[in-house]
């Protein structure tokens, strides 16, 4: 299995805007894809920003690449979630998951 991890902040007016788009439009498309597994939003909010992580679990990097396309590394937006972003890593991290301890 592998993960794939990557952090956007928005404005912290923009938060609630940005999850509401990962839970209605992001996540379901990603259901949709052949070796996704699942994954996490992950948010905090301070003074003047919220970071998100997110973190997706697919079968493989073919699995990934469904998503991503050839340049896998390269992160994924939807044009209303780019509007919302303040800022982003540039790059996707992926990651063999080499153990599962939640279930």
């Amino acid at each position: 299995m592998i993960a794939r991890h990557w952090r956007g902040w928005t404005r912290l007016q923009d938060a609630n805007a940005y999850e509401s788009l990962l839970r209605t439009k992001v996540l379901p498309g990603l259901k949709a894809i052949k070796g996704y597994r699942g994954g996490y939003v992950l948010r905090s909010d301070a003074a003047e920003e919220s970071e998100f992580v997110v973190l997706n679990f697919f079968d493989s990097l073919d699995s990934v690449r469904q998503f991503a396309g050839q340049n896998y590394a390269v992160p994924v937006f939807e044009p209303e979630a780019k509007r919302l972003l303040k800022r982003f890593d540039t790059i996707a991290n992926h990651y063999e998951v080499r153990m599962d301890t939640i279930r």
